[in-house]
């Protein structure tokens, strides 16, 4: 089972949707992130959850 971590993103109300996609695909490009869920708040901003996966790495038994 694969192993992820998770980040939090808010993106402020006022942020056109141009501004939020671009600043997700930077996020996906540059850190590897993934979206894993959007959430619109009551005050019209929205929370995004975003996630990359955990590689662990073996120690070499010489």
């Amino acid at each position: 089972m694969p192993e992820y971590e998770f980040v939090d993103v808010r993106v402020p109300r006022g942020t056109s949707r141009t501004e939020a996609t671009r600043l997700l695909t930077d996020h996906a490009e540059y850190g590897h992130w993934e979206l894993d869920r959007l959430t619109l708040l009551r005050d019209g901003s929205r929370r995004v959850r975003l996630r990359r996966r955990i590689i662990r790495q073996v120690r070499a038994t010489w």
